[in-house]
């Protein structure tokens, strides 16, 4: 084997060496933001059927949006984000990852759910009440 030829064969293994350093980079990169992500979500004190109202009301209201111009992309924005950031109280009491959401969005909109979210308001408003009070009482 010639000089250059060896030269050339170590040069390509050197360059194949880094890619391989690199593809492996990226998969530790991507390991640890897949772990940082499941880890790191937003602990709600809510039911699943209690968050997706709240979540439904505000996005509802225009309080929170992702794209106010597309009402379909926007309400698929909110439960990917919901997904993605937070967990529900279980019936036992345990934090659960939430997989989907939708069924729960779509009985927000349903006229037979409107006791449910009649009561939630309630709820809610008597905490906020309460909340008023004590700032009023600081």
């Amino acid at each position: 084997m010639t000089k250059a030829k060896t030269s050339e064969i170590l040069d390509n293994f050197f360059k194949l060496d880094k890619r391989v350093k690199k593809i492996e980079n990226l998969l530790l990169l991507n390991d640890f933001q897949n772990n940082q992500s499941s880890s790191e979500r937003c602990k709600s004190s809510y039911s699943k059927s209690e968050l997706a109202i709240l979540f439904y009301i505000l996005m509802d209201e225009g309080l929170l949006f992702f794209d106010p111009s597309d009402v379909k992309k926007n309400r698929i924005s909110i439960q990917e984000f919901l997904s993605d950031n937070f967990t529900y109280r279980d019936n036992e009491g345990v934090q659960k990852k939430i997989t989907r959401i939708s069924r729960q969005f779509s009985e927000c909109k349903g006229y037979t759910y409107k006791e449910k979210q009649m009561k939630f308001l309630d709820e809610l408003i008597g905490r906020l009440m309460e909340r008023k009070r004590k700032l009023e009482n600081w």
